[in-house]
């Protein structure tokens, strides 16, 4: 997996809409891992992202959600669940692959959040609680100094 300092890996991944994505990792951005389109921990973080979509624009900050669901599967759970930032489809595995996410017997991706700006990994969160993650990583963010409000 990667760390805190190591280089952000180039990537790039259909979103919910079919477009193609490349992230700018030299802006403060957050790529969260999530295991599943609709299960309950997901849904919750994914809802609670979409509830500080405010403060993280204000912040200058991109967020990414990605699951080795396909964009079909992500475009029918950004509608359900009102998700209006991008949810990258990983369906091979290439994102996990690119960042070291584990993954479970079923493929599918371990929760785990990265923080990334300047080109690099600024912080790694594993083992993620769903409920006040979104909440917690602007917070860091502010307390690290990588972004204001």
């Amino acid at each position: 997996m990667l760390e805190t300092g190591d280089p952000a890996p180039e990537i790039d991944a259909p979103n919910q809409h079919g477009e193609t994505v490349a992230p700018d990792f030299d802006a403060p951005t957050v790529v969260y891992f999530y295991v599943e389109d609709g299960t309950p921990g997901c849904s919750t973080q994914a809802d609670q992202f979409s509830r500080e979509a405010g403060a993280y624009a204000d912040a200058g900050v991109t967020v990414y959600g990605v699951s080795t669901d396909d964009v079909d599967s992500h475009r029918e759970f950004a509608e359900r669940e009102g998700i209006d930032y991008d949810l990258l489809a990983d369906p091979d595995g290439d994102l996990c692959a690119a960042f070291g996410v584990p993954r479970d017997h079923d493929g599918r991706a371990e929760r785990t959040t990265f923080v990334l700006a300047d080109g690099e990994i600024q912080r790694v969160y594993t083992g993620v609680s769903a409920d006040g993650h979104a909440r917690d990583v602007l917070m860091d963010m502010l307390d690290d100094g990588l972004v204001s409000l």
